[in-house]
């Protein structure tokens, strides 16, 4: 079916739920008037909608390809490209200084959203350039500010984030790319690196590339790393494209989905590269641009649930087939009591994955505008978002196929590329172990007071919310319960059980968006909000007891045993 983009969703989500008035209110962001976000929303939703939709199965069907070094996009992606940029979606948070829109990050989430799913191949593309810009913003000298900042805001260049190699993942302190420093300010960089994101493309003027490598003499592990920008093309001074730096693409992956993206081996002999930031302090610098995808990764799984219950609802409308329980019915499938279960889930997952994303967004705008509440709250939120929207991702879209039953395991139906597209966005950005192991760890090294702060305001709104918000309130009791037997464990007892608290933590503040939207809206609102808080909040019981359990028994079966 054609993909709708849901603007008015995020409307209501933007003045009901998530108290983007509070953004509007700041000096900062004063020109976002609800006229101005609703007409930018409206017409990046009409390009998702004519431009990017149509690409989606065709970038599936006709992958990028490496040719003679050069990489060849999917048909169409220059044109959805062009659409997209035109439209200022890459700068529409970034500083008007150099070409940007100057809008909050909420309104730029909500338009990566529509982007996302629509095609989310070629979406991935911009979120790389919104991210480096941020990066840029924040650490990058006056002289790269102005020479590359109205390039990205443009969309005339695009960017990557060059972190992984073949030795260090996760890990990423294990790097070895070198820096050696050639006596003019400039540094020559050499090694390779691996899984980068459109690490070129053949419709942008220049790519511009974030490199994490080790300057001579410094430090081991991540201590000792300092973050370089090295472009495609050294510009010239005027910003022209210049002569071709020392670094090439020397392999694509072939991965399960996600065809349209070009995810590059790159190798870097000697290439000419700037200091962003200050020498051995480039994880920090990265982390701007790290924290910026996060999010964005987050909301790639709310895009795909999104366009994967579309799909699932029109087909359910359509297809006839047994004989209907329930008088006067459609005569459809959706007269069966157990596919209106999976739509209503399906529906009930995206709504809350959505409000989580704005939710964060909302308070990184209000932490950039200086609130340092908020910043602390956005640092909380950021690893349960990124976990919860791309887990909530896969499995609304692995119940897109299930309603679809036979047709949606067909691949000509499009069904199937839903979960072969999202399945990564659990892994790459930090898997979602490892942002459980921040949520129990990093964030919770000041004793548990931002997380306790937020639970605060969880129990207390949903106490004055009446009869539905009472198990709200009492499941937020739980966490706290939860939360403070993670403070008292040892960190690998806190590590086993980081992943089912992250999930239950998200439950609750599901519920409580969900009991916004009820408060705020019509009988639909109030009947998705009952049926989340009814039917999955009780999930939250049985996550709390595994996070409890810790580590315990994890370790019980040796290596052998495992294998056995």
């Amino acid at each position: 079916m054609p993909y709708r983009a849901p603007v008015a969703e995020f409307e209501f989500l933007l003045s009901h739920v998530t108290g983007f008035d509070r953004v509007t209110a700041t000096e900062r962001h004063a020109e976002a008037t609800p006229d101005t976000v609703r007409a930018l929303l409206t017409e990046a939703g009409k390009i998702c909608e004519e431009v990017l939709a149509p690409l989606n199965r065709v970038g599936d069907m006709h992958p990028a390809r490496l040719e003679n070094g050069v990489v060849r996009t999917s048909p169409g992606f220059a044109e959805g490209y062009k659409a997209i940029a035109g439209a200022g979606v890459t700068a529409i948070s970034a500083d008007p200084q150099y070409g940007g829109l100057g809008l909050p990050i909420a309104v730029a989430t909500c338009v990566n959203d529509m982007a996302g799913a629509a095609c989310l191949a070629l979406q991935l593309n911009t979120l790389m350039t919104q991210g480096q810009i941020e990066a840029l913003e924040h650490h990058a000298s006056d002289e790269i500010k102005a020479l590359y900042l109205p390039k990205l805001s443009s969309g005339d260049w695009s960017s990557t984030m060059n972190l992984t190699e073949p030795q260090a993942g996760s890990d990423v302190g294990a790097l070895t790319t070198r820096a050696e420093p050639n006596g003019d300010g400039t540094y020559k960089i050499t090694g390779q690196k691996i899984y980068i994101t459109w690490g070129d493309n053949d419709f942008t003027e220049n790519v511009v590339h974030l490199v994490l490598a080790r300057l001579p003499d410094a430090p081991g592990g991540t201590k000792g790393i300092s973050l370089f920008l090295v472009p495609k093309l050294i510009p010239e001074a005027d910003g022209t494209p210049g002569v071709a730096n020392s670094l090439k693409v020397v392999g694509l992956e072939h991965k399960l989905g996600l065809h349209a993206s070009p995810t590059c081996v790159m190798q870097y002999d000697g290439a000419t590269g700037w200091l962003v930031g200050e020498e051995n302090r480039g994880m920090a610098a990265m982390f701007t641009m790290m924290n910026n995808a996060r999010l964005g990764v987050g909301v790639q799984g709310v895009s795909i649930a999104d366009a994967a219950t579309q799909g699932a609802v029109a087909y359910a409308a359509d297809r006839k087939q047994g004989r209907p329980l329930v008088e006067g019915g459609t005569g459809t499938i959706l007269d069966h009591a157990d596919v209106r279960r999976m739509l209503m889930e399906m529906k009930a997952e995206t709504f809350a994955a959505r409000a989580l994303a704005l939710d964060l967004a909302v308070s990184i705008d209000l932490g950039h505008s200086g609130d340092a509440d908020e910043a602390a709250r956005a640092a909380v939120l950021t690893p349960l978002a990124k976990a919860y929207g791309t887990e909530m991702g896969i499995k609304v879209a692995n119940i897109g196929i299930q309603v679809h039953g036979g047709m949606g395991y067909i691949e000509e139906t499009g069904v199937a590329q839903y979960v072969r597209d999202v399945r990564v966005s659990a892994i790459y950005e930090g898997t979602n172990g490892i942002q459980a192991m921040d949520l129990v760890g990093r964030k919770m090294a000041d004793g548990g007071e931002a997380i306790g702060t937020l639970i605060d305001a969880v129990e207390a709104e949903a106490q004055g919310a009446g009869d539905l918000g009472q198990p709200v309130a009492a499941m937020a009791g739980a966490l706290r319960e939860a939360t403070e037997a993670m403070l008292a464990k040892e960190f690998n007892d806190r590590f086993g059980g980081a992943v089912p608290y992250l999930m239950g933590f998200a439950r609750v503040l599901g519920a409580l968006y969900h009991l916004r939207a009820a408060q705020a809206g019509n009988g639909t609102r109030k009947s998705l909000a009952r049926f989340y808080i009814t039917r999955l909040l009780p999930e939250a019981h049985g996550l709390f007891a595994q996070a409890g359990e810790g580590a315990a028994g994890l370790y019980d079966l040796s290596p052998d045993d495992l294998a056995a």
